[in-house]
């Protein structure tokens, strides 16, 4: 994640408004409806916001090439697929991941809320962006939830513990936890040592990778980020090496066999990313008493961050306090946006209609 100092000289700083309007009308014009165009923008923009540059408006180059290219068919909705009650199978018939994500995840609220648990395989959906977002929309809610997501339809990025190439992708999981009126504790991460889309973040800046997180196609270490855009591609390597591996295989195995949504060995590469998501989310209002388990997490929480914090650090935080920081520092100063990243949104807009006028005025 960006820390809050990170912008440099060449950004292009935009305001929230303006990036969710450019990016609602790129959409509309690629043929999405409004409901579509306005999901999707919601998405991207917050991931901007939180600092998850990795995963925010600059993924619209490669979201338009895939709809260009049919890989991303436009307005579609979720289809359940199996329904016992508590437990969900959702097919996202490849359409675009903020909706179908969305409309999977209303249904697993409104399920546990219910049953007081439930688990939903999500299935065959287009890359359904920054997991915390789903987490987030549990939380809100009032009810905890966990993710386990693998990727598909693309080569693989992430190299196994021990290995010296891609067998697999950057796998994230996510972890939500409600607190009341208070911000939720919200952990997601990549199971990789850092995302893929962070090392495209860094080489559209032709900024070089921090050491020990990838390796060039040879397997050696490297620092280069242009391995990962290079034929034949380098590897990113897994987070806490045997332990990232591990979960990294789990939210593979969870997400990709779970609803049949399909894992790497023997998935055609059609070049588009497709997600599975295996989720669980549960009311714990209907485990105990809600008071006194929100009392319990605080109570926790207080003991933990009460801990003097070590030397250079201000405090310390909860998984989900350094995204809600930038989220109020770039609403205050804008959302910086590299210029290789602005030039191929404007080309992203230009193959779906929009003109430079249409362009350059959401830059102003």
């Amino acid at each position: 994640m960006a820390g809050l100092n990170d912008r440099h000289p060449d950004d292009i700083i935009i305001q929230e408004k303006k990036l969710h309007g450019l990016t609602v009308d790129l959409f509309r014009h690629a043929g999405s409806e409004e409901r579509e165009a306005r999901l999707i923008a919601d998405h991207l923009v917050l991931a901007n916001l939180s600092g998850h540059d990795s995963h925010g408006v600059g993924m619209i180059p490669r979201y338009v090439i895939n709809i260009k290219a049919g890989m991303t068919p436009l307005n579609q909705h979720a289809q359940v697929v199996l329904d016992a009650g508590g437990l969900l199978v959702v097919d996202g018939n490849a359409g675009v991941g903020q909706v179908v994500a969305y409309e999977a995840m209303q249904m697993a609220i409104e399920r546990a809320k219910m049953h007081g648990v439930c688990a939903m395989a999500l299935r065959n959906a287009s890359h359904i962006g920054r997991i915390g977002h789903w987490g987030e929309m549990a939380a809100t809610a009032g009810l905890v939830s966990t993710h386990y997501v693998n990727v598909i339809g693309h080569k693989p990025y992430v190299a196994p513990f021990g290995g010296a190439d891609a067998r697999f992708s950057t796998n994230p999981y996510c972890c939500a936890i409600p607190r009341g009126d208070k911000p939720p504790f919200i952990l997601d991460f990549a199971t990789s040592r850092v995302a893929q889309g962070k090392v495209r973040v860094a080489y559209n800046r032709k900024q070089q990778m921090f050491e020990g997180a990838l390796i060039d196609p040879q397997g050696n270490p490297t620092t280069d980020p242009g391995v990962m855009f290079s034929d034949p591609i380098g590897a990113i390597l897994t987070f806490g090496e045997h332990k990232g591996y591990g979960m990294a295989l789990a939210c593979e195995l969870l997400a990709g066999a779970f609803g049949s949504g399909a894992m790497r060995p023997g998935t055609m590469e059609r070049g588009a990313t497709i997600n599975n998501m295996f989720t669980f989310v549960v009311d714990p209002g209907k485990i105990g008493d809600r008071t006194e388990v929100l009392a319990e997490i605080e109570r926790s929480l207080d003991w933990i961050t009460a801990s003097p914090p070590a030397a250079g650090v201000e405090k310390v935080m909860i998984p989900g306090d350094p995204e809600r920081n930038m989220r109020a520092h770039r609403r205050a100063n804008g959302i910086p946006i590299d210029p290789t990243t602005w030039e191929h949104i404007v080309d992203a807009g230009a193959k779906v209609g929009m003109n430079q006028v249409d362009l350059e005025k959401y830059r102003a």
